[in-house]
């Protein structure tokens, strides 16, 4: 539990990152028995890359270090719950553990909407456990989208007394 923590607080400072570059917040870490593997966050609009989500970035980070595209034995921390594709990704690649710390309701697919990473067609199931820092990763994707709808807002105020 306490290297669970640790993990999810590296992964909560890398989302943070993720804010810092205009994107939305979410960080992702894969370990192993020894410690860091890989990282990263999300960097689909700077890097015009719909597929540069967190887990994805952190993934193709690992196979580059670890020179192999499957990765068992390795456990992924993540601040959000993966969205389809990630989580395919995720099976794809054989992780052992995904550790998440809130849930997606609207586009999570390893338990909100759908389960992917335990899908029983699947040729690989992911073990899953929810909820590590679950209060700061919430507060900080709310936080973000409460932000992003309140500059909309003053942009509509804007254009309106232009005309």
């Amino acid at each position: 539990m306490e290297q669970d923590i640790f993990w999810m607080q590296r992964a909560l400072e890398l989302a943070k990152i993720a804010e810092s570059q205009g994107e939305v917040p979410v960080g992702a870490v894969l370990v192993d028995d020894n410690g860091l593997v890989a990282e990263g966050w999300n960097q689909t609009i700077q890097n015009h890359d719909p597929t540069a989500h967190a887990e994805v970035v952190a993934l193709r980070n690992a196979g580059q270090v670890i020179e192999n595209y499957r990765m068992p034995g390795l456990t992924l921390y993540v601040t959000l719950e993966p969205c389809p594709m990630c989580a395919g990704a995720l099976v794809h690649s054989r992780i052992s553990r995904l550790v998440i710390a809130t849930e997606d309701p609207r586009t999570g697919a390893v338990g909100s909407l759908m389960n992917l990473a335990q899908h029983p067609e699947l040729n690989h199931r992911i073990n899953v456990e929810f909820g590590i820092l679950r209060q700061e990763s919430s507060e900080l994707i709310k936080h973000f989208f409460k932000q992003k709808r309140t500059a909309a807002k003053t942009e509509k105020k804007k254009a309106a007394k232009k005309d």
